[in-house]
């Protein structure tokens, strides 16, 4: 049987002293400081600085600010989602240089999982894909063609940077309770990793309605102020900015 990995997500880099960098950009904003002066402000300062900047939602200056995540075992179902934020770099393990050989990995939604005869007649259909796949590069059909036949399930790594911006962007929509669980369930991991190292940065990220009123409309899960008490215990919990 096909079974995909555990979903794994890693902050392989950052910026340097984040919190210092965004509040030298803010001082750099609001003072007449030199540029000599802008850093080796005290913790003190910077969050005062950092709790005004994220309060008003001055965000540019969190463009200076820089993460890089390591990501595995997600579907290019989720990968397809993920590209779609182009605010960000990527570099994704290629299926057209790298061949699957051994069976390959795949994601199975728990919704399936749970109905045990569909969920027989889907690993079947996987493997019957990759018997077809394997057979076509055996037959001498380029990699990159063979590859046509892999389904949106096949599971994919990949290495992804986003400024400090782009990732409270991205974390408000893809946190919210309405997106397609599995890349809500890799934003969640990543805001994790990013209140550990930058709390005073991601105090409030989170889906729209940490900061304000439900953007969803109509289509509202209707849960927004547990969805708020959620995020506030979880800052609590996870926001001293020790390294785990």
């Amino acid at each position: 049987m096909l079974r995909g990995k555990v979903m794994r997500v890693q902050l392989l880099t950052h910026t340097p002293d984040p919190e210092q960098v965004a509040a030298a950009a803010a001082r750099l904003c609001y003072s007449d400081s030199s540029i000599d002066q802008l850093l080796g402000q005290g913790s003190d300062q910077v969050a005062r600085l950092l709790g005004k900047i994220v309060e008003i939602g001055h965000f540019s200056v969190l463009e200076h600010v820089s993460f890089t995540f390591g990501v595995e075992g997600i579907s290019r179902a989720c990968s397809h989602q993920l590209v779609r934020h182009r605010i960000a770099s990527f570099s994704q393990q290629s299926q057209r240089y790298v061949s699957h050989h051994a069976p390959f990995v795949a994601v199975t939604p728990s919704s399936i999982e749970v109905l045990p005869e569909l969920a027989d007649r889907y690993q079947q259909h996987l493997q019957e894909t990759h018997r077809l796949y394997s057979d076509l590069l055996a037959a001498g059909v380029p990699a990159e063609d063979a590859r046509f036949v892999l389904p949106n399930a096949a599971a994919t790594k990949l290495v992804m940077t986003m400024n400090a911006r782009e990732l409270h962007h991205f974390f408000s929509l893809r946190c919210c309770r309405r997106a397609q669980w599995e890349i809500r369930a890799m934003a969640e991991q990543m805001l994790k990793l990013a209140i550990d190292r930058a709390p005073l940065l991601f105090a409030k990220a989170g889906p729209g309605c940490v900061r304000g009123s439900c953007p969803e409309g109509s289509m509202t899960c209707g849960a927004a102020a547990e969805v708020r008490r959620e995020y506030a215990e979880r800052v609590d919990q996870n926001g001293s900015g020790d390294t785990p």
